[in-house]
């Protein structure tokens, strides 16, 4: 499960306006200050949760998460906000940014369920309860801010379900989220009223909306091609110590033809051989730098099967000997 790094980056900004020592957090989770400034890139929702919680360690505040939360700007320059402000309505723009969600996360699977006067977004993730309660409490405070700024304020929640225990203190709960708190509950949610979902955007344009529609659907279909690529490293990984890896056998254990996945992956601007020697590189200067294997053993855990072989292939890659390379970053790290 991936996030987008879009959340990350508010964080950021958050951050900075508190003065919290973000770098010092970025240095302990190991994700880097690059990633929050990338705005295509994705990280395995693992670096999240290792990044708040490095953020309540760093800052010592067990509440992190909602005090971030109540500095971080708003939602804005992302291919969903423009569905939104292109769509008729509140609700029709929510419905569409619903359907492409995963642009954001893959944790979450929301959706939005209306009973007479009262409509709900829940927010269910694949985590449950494991989900960072951090991440959890930021990301809805986000949306509620977002959802405000849409309909000029029209956008109030009744109330909002958390899946965890109360906390000991709902001092800062309660002047935040300003609404009733509902704690170990079955789901994550926000509930709000659904005249709500009639409300009209000013910036309604049909033309603009077709062609916001049209980049969601290419981001999608990019991220997807991107999830393919992942999906072959993670096989070619499990493969790799244990047999010769080729395109075929990746294919079968991935249950698609090899031609089927040579076409996903040229669309991805990569192919199987191009993956292949990329993840062979960086496996090898992590085992060179971070282990005590011999250069033999390395041969044999990167899947060569000769010395010379993976001689030619890592000085090509690196304009260095498996050796040089060692004692270069070695030495450096000293």
């Amino acid at each position: 499960m991936r996030d987008g790094s879009i959340l990350l980056r508010l964080v950021h900004e958050a951050m900075l306006q508190m003065d919290i020592d973000a770098n010092s957090i970025y240095r302990r989770c190991g994700v880097t200050l690059s990633l929050t400034e990338n705005k295509q890139a994705r990280l395995q929702h693992e670096a999240n949760r290792a990044f708040w919680q490095a953020a309540e360690e760093v800052t010592q505040d067990p509440y992190i998460g909602l005090h971030v939360a109540e500095y971080i700007p708003l939602y804005k320059g992302h291919v969903l906000e423009y569905l939104f402000l292109s769509s008729p309505s509140f609700g029709e723009g929510l419905k569409r940014a619903l359907s492409y969600q995963r642009l954001i996360t893959d944790v979450a699977q929301s959706y939005l369920q209306v009973n007479d006067n009262e409509a709900c977004l829940v927010l269910d993730t694949k985590m449950g309860k494991d989900l960072s309660k951090h991440f959890n409490e930021c990301s809805i405070v986000g949306m509620i801010k977002f959802f405000k700024s849409l309909t000029d304020d029209q956008f109030t929640p009744i109330y909002v379900d958390f899946l965890y225990e109360e906390p000991a203190d709902l001092t800062d709960y309660s002047r935040i989220f300003n609404c009733e708190l509902r704690f170990n509950q079955p789901r994550n949610a926000i509930s709000f009223d659904s005249d709500v979902l009639n409300v009209k955007s000013p910036h309604a344009e049909p033309e603009l909306l077709r062609l916001h529609e049209k980049v969601a659907e290419q981001h999608l279909a990019k991220l997807e091609q991107e999830d393919m690529v992942y999906e072959v490293k993670r096989v070619v990984g499990e493969l790799l110590e244990n047999q010769d890896v080729s395109l075929d056998l990746v294919a079968g254990k991935l249950n698609l033809t090899p031609r089927a996945l040579r076409s996903t992956l040229t669309l991805a601007d990569t192919s199987f051989n191009q993956i292949l020697s990329e993840y062979r590189c960086l496996l090898a200067k992590r085992l060179l730098v971070r282990t005590q294997e011999s250069v033999e053993e390395i041969v044999y855990l990167t899947g060569f099967s000769e010395p010379s072989t993976f001689y030619r292939a890592f000085k090509r890659w690196t304009d260095m000997t498996p050796i040089e390379y060692r004692k270069l970053k070695k030495g450096s790290r000293d």
